[in-house]
């Protein structure tokens, strides 16, 4: 885990949902954040991973918003990390299952880990 800067703040954006209304807040959000030059993150954790395997999140487009997968490109284009889950991919039953490019499987751990070096977390 990299340390954070001293003087940067950090803010988790932890996607738990696989609604589609759900979907845009966390990258919204995280996006946001990083304009406004805060260290952002976000992880998928449970039902969330169903939004990441392909062909999904294309499917997704709410109101005048991109799909929610040029969402997540842009979100990896700005640099903002995504993780996911390897337990909730086990609880899921997905040994094999592909999830769209860009994004970084990790340990459960690792999100007790986010939680504690973060300034804020936000559960979705």
């Amino acid at each position: 885990m990299k340390e954070k800067a001293k003087d940067q703040k950090f803010i988790l954006y932890v996607q738990t949902s696989d609604a589609p209304e759900r979907q845009y807040s966390p990258l919204v959000l995280a996006q946001t954040a990083k304009a406004m030059d805060v260290k952002a993150l976000v992880y998928y954790l449970g039902a969330g991973l169903r939004i990441l395997k392909p062909g999904t999140a294309e499917k997704i487009k709410l109101g005048i918003f991109p799909s929610v997968k040029d969402m997540i490109d842009k979100t990896l284009q700005m640099g903002i990390p995504i993780y996911v889950c390897e337990a909730s991919k086990q609880m899921l039953g997905w040994d094999k299952v592909d999830l769209i490019p860009g994004v970084k499987i990790v340990g459960a751990a690792t999100l007790n880990d986010l939680a504690l070096d973060a300034d804020s977390t936000m559960w979705f």
